[in-house]
């Protein structure tokens, strides 16, 4: 693996971090949400733990707790007000130290957005929910030209899919070798049903972008909910490894979506018991160095 998949050719720029501590610990992905039941449908009474609201009060006794330092807080919901509302509770929380918003990429005035967003220090990137939209999504001609605007402002881009538009991500990231980008979630393997391939091919695939980076997040809610045990997750974290390597994973949480199969803390410990053999400059990376070089905190 390369020492350094954001190397400068990429031109990528990354200025001195806000936070001090190189090794900071941080979330590099959870929620807020004011709970609207007609436009929230996607919590369903399954998942009824999560239907009420979240907000920075929440969580901060929780990565306390967790010895966490500060989270990177992603869009639920696919609007501008949405990008608003996370940008207002950064600015009145410290430890929120970034905000993956969404935006409009296939608007015909999105470079004036973009534009008008850059003067908020803590906004640096964005995601559109690309699993619930149909196959080749991420291949229409609009959706690629606006992430090809996103590296002149310096924004990253959060990859949401599920295993079945791998191969268009494929594609999609080839198509901007400039571009940081992360994988979501794992691209949500069928970790219920145990199984590993085609998704751990695409995985090794994905890889193969040095500009593409990985979230172990979101792993707990894609397993049985109330019957998993930590060693159902340990073949696709041992392939998240193998493929993407320390310097390019980072953890995160998927606040508070995580609830309705384990608390801040079991999924926490997942990821943190089975790293536990690594170096502690890989454990460092993962845990945090790695979310504070790619959304640049």
């Amino acid at each position: 693996m390369s020492t350094n998949p954001f190397h400068p050719k990429y031109n990528i720029q990354h200025p001195a971090s806000s936070i001090q501590d190189p090794v900071s610990r941080i979330d590099s992905h959870q929620h807020f949400w004011k709970y609207d039941p007609v436009r929230d449908t996607w919590i369903t009474d399954e998942m009824k733990v999560i239907q009420r609201d979240f907000f920075p009060e929440d969580l901060a006794p929780l990565i306390k707790k967790t010895n966490i330092d500060g989270c990177v807080t992603v869009q639920a919901d696919q609007s501008d007000e949405e990008t608003n509302f996370l940008l207002e509770l950064a600015a009145q929380h410290e430890f929120i130290k970034g905000v993956v918003g969404w935006v409009d990429l296939r608007s015909p005035v999105l470079e004036q957005k973009l534009e008008d967003l850059s003067r908020f220090k803590k906004l640096k990137g964005f995601r559109h929910i690309v699993q619930a939209e149909p196959p080749g999504f991420l291949l229409q001609k609009d959706f690629l030209q606006g992430i090809r605007l996103l590296k002149e402002y310096q924004f990253t881009y959060d990859i949401l899919i599920y295993p079945n538009q791998c191969m268009d991500a494929v594609q999609f990231v080839k198509e901007h070798p400039e571009q940081p980008f992360v994988v979501d979630h794992l691209a949500k393997p069928l970790i219920k049903e145990k199984l590993l391939q085609p998704w751990k091919l695409y995985m090794k695939e994905l890889a193969q972008f040095p500009n593409v980076m990985c979230k172990l997040s979101g792993m707990v809610t894609e397993a049985d909910w109330k019957y998993w045990k930590p060693e159902d997750f340990h073949p696709y974290m041992e392939t998240i490894l193998e493929c993407f390597g320390a310097n390019r994973v980072m953890y995160g949480s998927d606040w508070p979506v995580c609830l309705v199969a384990a608390s801040y803390d079991q999924q926490a410990a997942l990821v943190e018991n089975y790293i536990s053999q690594l170096s502690d400059s890989e454990k460092q990376q993962i845990m945090g160095g790695n979310a504070i070089r790619f959304y640049n905190l």
